[in-house]
C-alpha cells in the first residue's frame, strides 16, 4: 500500500514531535538527516513539500530499521494524524486503510480502534441513498451516492460473457446491504434480510 500520498492541504499533520536522542549509534547519520527534515517542517512557513518530505524520511528510515522504536511509533502517530484527518474531511474509506495498517501493527492501539470504529460507522449507509439507485447505473454513478465498499467488500463471479458483482455495506441501522452488477451496470440492490429492498426488472 502506498501509505503516504501527497495531500497538501492535509499536510499539517505531519508536525510530530521527534528526539534524536534515541537513535542507536549505527543509525545516527540518517536519523540526524530525519530531525533536519523534521525541522524544516515544524516551521511555521513550512511548506506542504518540506512536511511530505519529512513524512517519507520518517517512513524510509521505519523500513531500514524496524526495530528503531523511536522511529516507529513516530511513524505510527504520522499515519494515526493522516487518517484523522481524512475522516474529518469525510475521506473514510481513506482513512480506513491507515487505521488497518496501525492496528496491523499494533493492534492495542486504542485511537486507531476508535477511528476506525468511527470511520467505518460514517461509511455506512441508509435506506434512502439505497432507494435512490437506478437500474443500469455505473459503478461511478454508485460511489457517488453509496460511496466505494471498504477494502475486501466486493466480490466478483466471472461467467462466460458475463461479470457478476456484488458491493457490500453496512447499514446505518444494523446489518448488510448489497448492490448487484452485471456488466458493470447496477442489476439489483438489497439488504441482508433476504427480502428484496430494490430489485430491477431484468
Amino acid at each position: 500500500m502506498r501509505v503516504f500520498p501527497l495531500v497538501s492541504t492535509l499536510a499539517a499533520v505531519l508536525v510530530i514531535g521527534c528526539n534524536g536522542n534515541s537513535a542507536q549509534p549505527d543509525h545516527q547519520a540518517e536519523w540526524r538527516n530525519v530531525l533536519e527534515h523534521k525541522k524544516a517542517a515544524v516551521r511555521a512557513d513550512a511548506t506542504p513539500q518540506q512536511k511530505q518530505l519529512y513524512a517519507d524520511s520518517v517512513r524510509a528510515f521505519v523500513q531500514t530499521h524496524p526495530n528503531h522504536g523511536r522511529a516507529a511509533a513516530v511513524w505510527e502517530r504520522i499515519q494515526l494524524e493522516f487518517a484523522n484527518e481524512l475522516a474529518a474531511i469525510g475521506r473514510y474509506q481513506d482513512a480506513v486503510g491507515f487505521y488497518r495498517a496501525i492496528l496491523h501493527r499494533d493492534p492495542s492501539n486504542d485511537d486507531a480502534r476508535r477511528g476506525m470504529a468511527g470511520a467505518m460507522a460514517k461509511l455506512a449507509v441508509t435506506r434512502d441513498k439505497l432507494l435512490a439507485l437506478e437500474k443500469g447505473m455505473s459503478h461511478h454513478e454508485v460511489a457517488s451516492i453509496l460511496g466505494r465498499p471498504v477494502p475486501g467488500w466486493i466480490v466478483s463471479n466471472q461467467r462466460p460473457g458475463v461479470t457478476m458483482e456484488a458491493w457490500y455495506y453496512r447499514m446505518r441501522t444494523g446489518g448488510l446491504a448489497a448492490v448487484y452488477f452485471r456488466n458493470g451496470k447496477v442489476l439489483a440492490a438489497e439488504e441482508t434480510s433476504n427480502a428484496p429492498l430494490r430489485r430491477f426488472d431484468s
